[in-house]
């Protein structure tokens, strides 16, 4: 299997400085496959319009989809998936910490992988976050990974490849993209892993922090876990 058109989703809240950098590094990293790169602009009030009006003046393959307001991170992979023209879909933040070089070998993992594998993770080896914000992602991995059986040690990283089609139709809820494994396997569908290693951000501040995300954590944990006992009988499917 090989994907035909790779679209790139960007989330991007007021990483107008960051945008560039990374623009170009994704396109030196997938050169010698056809992409597009979607940056989804998350109500950005800094100079992200301008900056990507420059980027695709200078021929970049890159497309601006703006929410008029601050809508999340799970909203705005969304919002770019369902624009995407690709066979697959890979994400990635917009702040810079995730390693562009890395996409190339998740889509290259899930095209050797097969079609019954519908999910290429990026697990973080190396963290570049604050200690706190790591004891708390930890944790969450901990309680996740007890709760919803899903074998992926770090569902925070933003590095992930999924044929469109599949993400498109995974049951959505805000959170959404951090239980991809989980809703990806209760399909009957594979999940595979790649190590990665994150940068430190080169300007700004994250804006999608930790409360943000504490306050509804429990809640669509235990949702995805009812999902997943709901989605038990799956049949073996024949036309005749």
């Amino acid at each position: 299997m090989r994907f035909a058109l790779i679209s790139v989703v960007v989330p991007a809240r007021n990483e107008a400085a960051n945008l560039p950098i990374l623009v170009e590094e994704i396109t030196t990293a997938l050169g010698a496959r056809d992409h597009e790169i979607i940056i989804v602009d998350d109500g950005s009030s800094d100079d992200t319009p301008a900056v990507l009006v420059a980027l695709r003046a200078s021929g970049f393959a890159v497309r601006h989809v703006r929410h008029d307001h601050a809508c999340g991170q799970s909203r705005a992979i969304r919002t770019g998936a369902l624009l995407a023209r690709g066979d697959v879909v890979a994400t990635i933040d917009g702040d810079g910490q995730n390693d562009p070089r890395f996409l190339p070998q998740l889509i290259n993992l899930l095209e050797v992988s097969g079609r019954q594998t519908a999910l290429a993770a990026g697990q973080r080896l190396r963290r570049t976050d604050t200690p706190m914000k790591q004891a708390a992602s930890t944790f969450a991995n901990r309680l996740r990974s007890a709760m919803l059986r899903d074998g992926t040690r770090d569902t925070g990283c933003g590095l992930k490849a999924i044929p469109t089609q599949v993400l498109k139709t995974l049951p959505y809820f805000e959170g959404w993209h951090r239980y991809l494994p989980a809703l990806v396997l209760r399909e009957g569908l594979g999940v595979v892993h790649l190590d990665v290693v994150d940068r430190n951000r080169r300007f700004g501040q994250s804006n999608y922090g930790i409360f943000d995300r504490a306050l509804v954590g429990a809640v669509d944990l235990w949702g995805v876990w009812w999902l997943l006992r709901r989605g038990r009988r799956r049949p073996s499917v024949t036309e005749l």
